[in-house]
């Protein structure tokens, strides 16, 4: 077996003569090679292995009615091949990863092998967010290129590879070399043949206040589609699914991982062919999308971050975890803890004035809280949902001393101070609607939806980006604003641009992503040290593509805590604590109308970034004393719950509890959190196990003042004190003893 000059220890090895690719990280082996004259197959993914010498090649024979594309050989045929990339038309009857429409109107592509191309480092994604490096030396790239000779098109497909944070990457780049146009139908960012169909689909699914519900079953023969056709990520399915053995629990069984780092439409599949072979997709939505490809141009897909773990759905989450707080989310908020938020939505709605907010802003300082978000009302005429988005300028009559004003009294208590907008949206009861009408998404001569009374402004208009970016910079540099929660609170309809021509209207709403990712770089680069915090309706947009330019989300707009554990616990699977925002909220909840003990509602918020969406001016003393117990506790335990590696140990969704345990990197610190959800008369006794610990070291669990060995803990378990009423929770702090 003869290698290119990278060695063994590369992350990338390539045996030229067989043409064959071997992607490597600690614990993960990626394996493909050329086949048969020019297709390339995929050979292997799964636990390392040192090198590859097909002790399980690929195997062919003839199958009936499986086109073969060598008449003389009729047991190979790309119907039945694990291939890396397929095409569509040309003998392989299953779902293809891309689709193009050539001038002729033909669809039939033929992509065989070109080349390929070993680079340390990665290349950039422009006007896309993706994983990045901080040091070359950090990621390989190994480029192959497939080429269809006939229409003199390439198609690059980019393995990024991150050893020391066992992930690797994948998207793809398709480059017109011909002097014919043709269009874009699909194209896919990350396609895996497996060579089995013995597995479980993991998914995220939910709803408005119900997000990323954590739904698992066996797959079956057919395709199971899981997508998004609303122009965002969606309350309703996340981008992100795995493909789990059926032994698979947190701490055994094989996990693949496949994360889609895009906030629009987005389409992920399973088929299980008639072989039981499975091949997975994940890519852009395909539902009305095209694009042109000129003569000369280019189109680049997002990418997908894909992670496998041999040890089941923790490492898996932590390897997540890790790579997306450190290569995805960017700026100085990055690893930076997050301060205490207070939010007068549901305190005031929008009824408020300066004085109203002044008076929570006092009681906010007195107990602790660090900043204060003034949310939905402050602007135009915004006195409900019906009017004035567009319009970001502040309302007088709310604000006699203006934004700048009100905030510089709220900053003279201590605190700092934040501001809601929702930049995405325009009221057609608004000023700038009345004065720019066509800007919005629209079909000329149809009705326009409008959901919560507003429409969709049309980012893939320069006018538009660039007016957004004008009244933006003006709000935030005229105030001492520190943090911005960014909103979007309606999905995509009527998707036509007046900007595009007709055989051109498919790619609004793609045009529409990339010109939000546009203006959310332009404003996060012009205020670097604004945090941002993204939101949808709550978690309608909770992908990796916010995290790129906004270091955390607005994770739900339920806030009930009992909601709240099968949301942390979804959400948490592929998406780090720190991206987290979790309140406390007013009792009966808002959104379910439960009752829970404000201790428990405290736990829970603090399980993630805590914040507080109430009035504290209605607080009893007893509540006062709670809150600033909450926040100084939170202060001290803050850099273990936001970046601690989580550890579930106790999941909702299989009973009534819900547990988990963070630790710091050296085992030295954890903190462990339980919320049981309903009491039972005379229940069993109850025991966690802590994994996660350290078992060679012993632990003192300070709120008990006891002492246990690590391995005791991990292997016996921690007793839970008697279950006597619903909603209990609690918080306990580890120390190693050394």
């Amino acid at each position: 077996m003869t290698f290119t000059a990278h060695d063994q220890q590369s992350a990338i090895l390539v045996d030229e003569a067989a043409l064959r690719f071997h992607l490597k990280t600690p614990s993960t082996s990626y394996v493909m090679g050329v086949v048969n004259g020019g297709w390339l197959a995929h050979l292997y993914w799964g636990r390392a292995v040192r090198r590859w010498n097909e002790s399980a090649p690929v195997r062919y024979a003839d199958r009936g009615f499986s086109g073969n594309t060598d008449k003389n050989d009729r047991t190979f045929s790309l119907d039945t091949a694990p291939l890396e990339y397929p095409s569509y038309g040309s003998t392989d009857f299953r779902d293809p990863a891309f689709h193009f429409r050539w001038e002729d109107g033909a669809s039939v592509s033929e992509f065989r092998y070109k080349g390929y191309e070993v680079k340390q480092g990665r290349r950039t994604l422009e006007g896309l967010p993706h994983v990045y490096t901080e040091q070359e030396a950090e990621a390989e790239t190994l480029t192959i290129q497939l080429y269809d000779e006939l229409k003199q098109v390439s198609l690059y497909l980019d393995y990024v590879v991150f050893p020391d944070y066992d992930a690797l990457t994948r998207s793809v780049r398709v480059v017109n070399e011909g002097d014919e146009a043709f269009t874009v139908e699909k194209l896919t960012s990350a396609n895996v043949d497996f060579r089995s169909g013995d597995w479980e689909l993991l998914s995220l699914y939910g709803a408005h206040n119900r997000e990323r519900d954590v739904e698992r079953g066996p797959i079956r023969h057919g395709s199971t589609v899981l997508e998004s056709r609303r122009g965002a990520s969606s309350h309703q399915l996340n981008p992100f699914f795995a493909l789990v053995s059926p032994d698979t629990t947190e701490t055994q069984g094989d996990v693949y991982g496949f994360s889609f780092v895009y906030s629009g439409s987005w389409r992920g599949a399973v088929e299980v062919d008639q072989f039981s072979t499975s091949r997975v997709q994940l890519g852009l939505g395909t539902l009305d999308f095209s694009w042109e490809v000129t003569p000369g141009s280019s189109f680049q897909t997002p990418e997908v971050v894909m992670v496998y773990s041999s040890a089941g759905l923790g490492p898996m989450s932590r390897t997540y975890h890790r790579l997306y707080n450190e290569r995805l989310i960017r700026g100085s908020w990055k690893g930076k803890e997050r301060p205490i938020l207070i939010n007068n939505w549901e305190a005031t709605y929008f009824d408020f004035d300066e004085q109203k907010l002044l008076a929570i802003a006092d009681e906010a300082a007195d107990a602790g809280i660090e900043l204060f978000v003034l949310d939905d009302g402050w602007f135009g005429r915004r006195n409900d949902d019906t009017t004035s988005l567009g319009d970001w300028y502040p309302d007088t009559k709310k604000l006699p001393n203006g934004l700048k004003g009100a905030a510089e009294k709220i900053t003279s208590k201590g605190l700092r101070f934040g501001l809601w907008m929702e930049p995405e949206m325009v009221s057609a009861d608004s000023e700038l609607y009345r004065s720019h009408p066509d800007w919005c998404l629209h079909v000329p001569g149809r009705r326009r939806s409008e959901s919560r009374n507003q429409l969709v402004l049309d980012y893939g208009n320069p006018d538009v980006r660039n007016y957004i970016i004008d009244k933006l910079t003006t709000v935030l540099e005229e105030s001492p604003v520190s943090y911005v929660k960014w909103d979007m609170n309606r999905n995509m309809t009527e998707a036509s641009s007046r900007l595009l021509p007709a055989h051109r209207q498919k790619e609004t709403a793609h045009r529409y992503m990339l010109g939000v990712y546009e203006v959310m770089e332009t404003i996060t680069t012009r205020f670097p040290e604004i945090l941002f915090e993204s939101c949808a309706g709550g978690g309608g947009r909770f992908d990796p593509g916010m995290l790129y330019y906004m270091p955390q989300a607005w994770t739900s707009d339920n806030t009930d805590a009992v909601s709240r554990t099968r949301i942390h616990y979804g959400t948490s699977l592929v998406y780090p604590p720190s991206a987290m925002g979790s309140h406390v909220s007013a009792v009966p909840n808002h959104q379910v109308g439960r009752i829970t003990p404000l201790q428990t509602r405290g736990h829970m918020a603090m399980d993630m970034n805590l914040g507080y969406e109430l009035d504290p001016t209605t607080f009893t003393a007893e509540e006062k004393a709670e809150v600033s117990r909450q926040t100084a506790r939170y202060k001290e335990l803050r850099p273990l719950m936001q970046f601690g590696e989580l550890y579930r140990l106790e999941s909702p969704y299989e009973g009534e509890s819900y547990a988990v345990l963070r630790t710091n990197a050296d085992k030295s610190e954890a903190v462990f959190l339980y919320m049981h959800r309903l009491a039972d008369a005379n229940a069993p006794f109850i025991r966690v196990r802590l994994d996660g610990l350290d078992p060679d070291a012993d632990y003192r669990v300070v709120d008990l003042d006891q002492t246990f060995g690590g391995d005791e803990l991990m292997y016996t378990g921690l007793d839970i004190p008697m279950i006597t009423s619903d909603f209990q929770s609690f918080l306990w702090k580890l120390e190693k003893i050394t």
